[in-house]
């Protein structure tokens, strides 16, 4: 691999803090905004300055009426501003800076990306360890806003080949972005204590959201973060048991004849492994082994549908598939040779065009480079690679879908480059691009004031915020809250004692 301008943060699955083991995919972090600022590195004003730039970028074709850009915008420039070891910023600074962030995140007309704005502020400041009296006062409850702001999530909100099936889904991602923040920030017994108990709330969330695609996914996100912050007794030990109802769920998938939308085709088993994995891994953060054979042995289960899975589908799954076995502690046993598959898995890269389309190919590549950090792998990614996903973004012009989702790969693959120190590829120019860069060519040609990309933009803002919070140094690598987690089925094989 070419040489990085940034140290490589991971040099193998036992380097996996515990947020990137339980957030461990772009998914969560691009498309909802969970889990942003992930493996963090010393400041560089060389890569602050280029973040910087991205916005001015998206700024001159934004328009400034676009609240989620304009909160980006500002939060990134404070956390910048608070990363810079030089900068010494005093707190009168930042809470003069703080008011107009925050007016940005009550600016946004949808209320789900409001409350996901909301939390990405509140995800950001617990990971820079700033003062929580600054959000929490005698005139400001800047939390209690966004938690309130839940409950204007509606139905039919959004008008896309799910009619019917929005709302729910929403609010239930937004609501695991807010609680996992309040973890963070030392305020989870706020969600429990009181009038409401939004944990129970949520979990009564689930069977709204009928297809089982959605709702496993989302759903496995929720219980990973209800686990964490240690109310698990919810999930498992009341009238219902939430794990159980969802595993049973995805096993009526065809029964209930609620498929998902996918933007390419896609293999017929691949709406189950999907769910599945994240299941997997929920059951993997709930530390109880004995879901892994309600209603089948699910880990056969998984393998079977690994195998019957594309290989294009395989180079988005592999990751979740891998993560998922480390912190069940089974990874020896289901993949006793884990570089053969990893080996496998990454050298796909010659077989397939992430140019054919924005979404299976157009991110496989920052899933292989991914996989291959997480399991120390770099070896496997060749400078072609590097350049084939920086070098793809103008071929993906086939259909109207390709260019109106070119955000997709571009997010996601300065998200990967960028966690390996390779991310000059996109900020600097290139023969590809006739002399400008790769980031500054694809927000010159979004539509006009990237009207047509709607949200997708917010993909973009996502990646340059997860960045700019990664500058905030490598000692400040988790929250307390993940700090103090312990993947109970991993312990035998990490030598940690099983609690």
């Amino acid at each position: 691999m070419a040489t990085a301008s940034t140290p490589v943060p991971v040099a193998g699955l036992q380097d996996l803090s515990n947020e990137s083991r339980m957030i461990a995919t772009p998914w969560s972090r691009m498309v909802r905004g969970i889990g942003l600022g992930q493996y963090p590195v010393e400041y560089d004003p060389i890569v602050a300055a280029r973040i910087r730039h991205a916005f001015d970028l998206l700024a001159a074709k934004v328009p400034a009426s676009n609240a989620y850009t304009l909160f980006s915008r500002l939060l990134t420039d404070l956390i910048l501003k608070v990363a810079d070891p030089a900068a010494d910023l005093p707190r009168a600074a930042i809470e003069q800076a703080l008011g107009p962030v925050a007016d940005a995140v009550r600016s946004e007309k949808n209320p789900y990306y409001r409350v996901i704005a909301g939390s990405i502020l509140l995800d950001a400041f617990a990971k820079l360890e700033l003062d929580l009296s600054l959000l929490v006062n005698e005139e400001l409850d800047f939390p209690g806003e966004v938690l309130a702001m839940t409950d204007e999530i509606e139905p039919d909100q959004v008008k896309d080949g799910y009619s019917g099936g929005h709302g729910a889904y929403e609010r239930l991602s937004a609501c695991s972005a807010v609680f996992l923040a309040f973890g963070e920030l030392g305020l989870k017994d706020r969600l429990v204590v009181g009038p409401r108990n939004y944990l129970r709330e949520s979990l009564d969330l689930l069977e709204r959201v009928p297809s089982s695609f959605f709702r496993v996914r989302g759903g496995s996100t929720l219980l990973s973060v209800i686990s964490l912050l240690g109310y698990d007794a919810l999930i498992f030990d009341g009238d219902r048991d939430y794990m159980k109802e969802l595993l049973d769920h995805l096993d009526r998938d065809t029964e209930l004849n609620e498929p998902p939308t996918f933007p390419q085709p896609a293999t017929a088993v691949f709406p189950k492994t999907y769910p599945l994995l994240t299941l997997l891994n929920a059951i993997a953060v709930s530390g109880r082994p004995e879901y892994l054979n309600h209603g089948g042995d699910r880990l056969a289960e998984a393998k079977e549908l690994m195998a019957g899975i594309s290989a294009e589908e395989r180079t988005h799954m592999g990751l979740y598939y891998i993560v998922a076995l480390h912190n069940l502690g089974r990874l020896q046993d289901q993949l006793p040779d884990l570089d053969a598959f990893v080996e496998h898995l990454v050298g796909r890269w010659q077989h397939v065009d992430p140019a054919e389309d924005f979404f299976i190919n157009g991110v496989s590549f920052p899933y292989l480079i991914e996989t291959a950090m997480i399991t120390g792998r770099l070896d496997l990614v060749s400078d072609d690679i590097l350049d084939r996903v920086a070098d793809c973004l103008p071929y993906l012009d086939r259909t109207e879908q390709d260019r109106l989702n070119r955000a997709y790969p571009l997010s996601y693959g300065l998200n990967a480059l960028g966690e390996i120190g390779a991310s000059e590829r996109f900020f600097t120019p290139r023969a590809r691009y006739e002399g400008s860069s790769a980031i500054a060519w694809v927000i010159d040609h979004f539509s006009e004031n990237a009207l047509a990309e709607g949200t997708r933009i917010n993909m973009v803002d996502h990646a340059l915020i997860s960045y700019a919070l990664r500058l905030r140094g490598a000692e400040r690598k988790e929250t307390e809250l993940f700090k103090g987690f312990r993947f109970r089925l991993a312990a035998p094989q990490e030598g940690l004692p099983v609690s």
